[in-house]
């Protein structure tokens, strides 16, 4: 799994370059997370306009992520497609993350 981190003023934005964080997936995702977010301050951006599918240890990852974000962080998710979307939504995580429509709308000040 890859992911593209890319630094702006308002936000650290990860992009996920993979279709699905998913039982195989989860643990790659969870270390490169905690990775990432280890060097940076402020609010990250989780741009998951490329996944498609998302099960419960995909959910259990992001998560995961979201619990080891020091004082001073924020984890926020973009650009859930439909399936993920309704994850989220199913298990009340929307209650949870701060979720946009769109990752770049959130870099250029639109707080949708």
């Amino acid at each position: 799994m890859e992911l593209i981190v890319e630094p702006h003023a308002a936000a650290t934005l990860i992009r996920v370059k993979a279709t699905r964080i998913d039982a195989p997936t989860a643990l790659q995702f969870k270390e490169e997370m905690r990775a990432l977010t280890t060097r940076g301050e402020g609010r990250f951006i989780l741009d998951l306009k490329q996944v498609t599918f998302i099960d419960s240890s995909g959910l259990g990852a992001v998560v995961a992520a979201m619990k080891r974000m020091r004082p001073g962080q924020t984890l926020e998710l973009a650009a859930l497609q439909p399936i993920v979307d309704k994850v989220f939504r199913l298990t009340r995580m929307d209650t949870v993350f701060s979720i946009h429509a769109d990752a770049d709308q959130v870099i250029v000040g639109d707080h949708d």
